[in-house]
């Protein structure tokens, strides 16, 4: 049966003596979603869509939660997340269906592009994806493709030329890795806050007029060569008019969103400290970075590879590189790994509480996101994709329950995706590839 939903600003209203009255209501269940936890709709806000992703798995044990539905207990290594319980959703058990012919490959090619990978292991080599990734299949979706200057933001914690987000086959999204760097992409040239006041960028109208004169020889061209050439310049243009939509939001009024400001500008390097990446102070900055360009509407999708698939990364207090402590460390469980684990859930929750300090309207921007956090395999002794760990932040403004623990034992993860890209506003019949390939989503997540 469908719920009745009311729109939080409904009022009783009536007449009285010939005027009109209006009495305010209560926080009512109609004004929520199945779970009691987020306001029934955005309004006028956008709803965004990304992840948030960590390579070489988990311990098991030690992370998926005991118990079911809302009463469940984190244990070690997801007790990080324990504030932020009741806009969260576990899904545990799923398996990812396609062959697992890659190790740290096959799992995030099959979850978030529905089939399996090809190339090499992503330690040796960039793999290609058989198909785009759900973000970029969302952004290319009514309400978000032309909406926003940045069509996705890829950002990355980890120094790295591998990529979780790709656009096709052979077509991968490198992250942005450099805080300043991003910073000025975001907030530099073109960037203004709602209602400040600047002279137009003399450089950006000297790039769209470079832009008209290059899309003008462009359309000479293509009438004389042959359709090959003519589909291979048709691309380059369709590049080309996606940068001219950029320009023009730049010097349009950017929107009026009441949380948008301009961030404080990083440091310009955060450089190793006895051979160990600052993971956190870089991880830091660029959550609070992304979630303030969320809040700015520059973008509606991103993603957020805090390390890559295989990565060897030195952390604090570890004896070895993560992906060589996976297996050579002895133990069950294995201590080293724990601890690193555990300190990836806390870099994760400072990632989602961002989102969360953030107020849009009556509820959060987290409220108003689909955030997938995942890694790359179950356990990383083994490479197993089997129990793939899967977390599900935010609502979508309602349209996904949150607050609970939903084991799925044997479930097609490609489903969570699909249930995902629907909450999100995309009407998506099916989504992957042959055994990857699902037709439903996993309605025990959905309102």
């Amino acid at each position: 049966m469908t719920r009745f939903h009311l729109d939080r600003r409904t009022m009783l209203k009536g007449m009285l003596g010939g005027a009109a009255v209006s009495i305010a209501l209560p926080t009512l269940d109609a004004f929520l979603n199945d779970s009691g936890t987020a306001y029934a709709d955005c309004g006028t806000l956008p709803v965004r869509f990304g992840w948030w992703f960590f390579g070489n798995g988990v311990i098991p044990e030690l992370w998926v939660p005991q118990g079911t539905g809302r009463s469940y207990v984190l244990p070690e290594q997801t007790a990080p997340l324990e504030p932020l319980r009741e806009k969260l959703t576990f899904v545990t058990g799923t398996r990812v269906m396609t062959p697992n012919t890659n190790p740290h490959g096959s799992g995030p090619a099959g979850l978030l592009a529905g089939g399996d990978v090809g190339g090499v292991n992503f330690g040796e080599s960039v793999s290609s994806y058989p198909g785009p990734t759900i973000d970029q299949i969302v952004a290319e979706a009514d309400g978000f493709r032309g909406a926003t200057r940045f069509r996705s933001l890829e950002l990355g914690v980890q120094r790295s030329t591998v990529s979780i987000s790709h656009s096709g086959p052979d077509a991968l999204n490198p992250p942005e890795c450099s805080p300043a760097a991003l910073f000025e992409r975001l907030f530099g040239v073109g960037f203004r806050e709602p209602g400040e006041m600047t002279e137009p960028d003399p450089r950006l109208a000297l790039r769209r007029s470079v832009l008209d004169a290059v899309t003008g020889q462009a359309r000479r061209l293509q009438s004389r060569v042959g359709a090959r050439d003519r589909r291979r310049i048709e691309e380059h243009l369709d590049g080309i008019r996606a940068i001219e939509t950029q320009i023009a939001r730049l010097q349009e009024d950017p929107p009026n969103l009441a949380a948008c400001m301009r961030p404080t500008a990083p440091a310009s390097e955060f450089p190793d400290l006895e051979g160990r990446p600052q993971m956190s102070a870089i991880s830091r900055v660029m959550s609070d970075l992304c979630a303030m360009a969320l809040a700015c509407d520059q973008t509606r999708v991103f993603s957020v590879m805090f390390s890559q698939p295989v990565n060897n990364t030195l952390f604090l207090d570890t004896t070895a590189g993560h992906h060589q402590l996976t297996h050579d460390e002895p133990g069950n469980p294995q201590t080293e790994v724990n601890r690193v684990v555990t300190f990836i859930h806390e870099e994760m929750a400072y990632f989602l509480s961002a989102l969360d300090r953030i107020v849009e309207g009556d509820g959060t921007l987290l409220d108003h996101c689909a955030v997938l956090c995942t890694t790359d395999v179950s356990f990383g002794r083994t490479h197993s994709i089997e129990n793939y760990p899967l977390i599900i932040a935010g609502s979508a403004c309602g349209a996904l329950r949150t607050g609970i623990h939903h084991a799925a034992p044997g479930e097609n993860a490609t489903k969570v995706s699909l249930s995902l890209m629907r909450a999100v506003g995309l009407n998506a019949g099916e989504f992957g590839f042959g055994v990857g390939r699902a037709t439903d989503g996993l309605s025990e997540i959905e309102v």
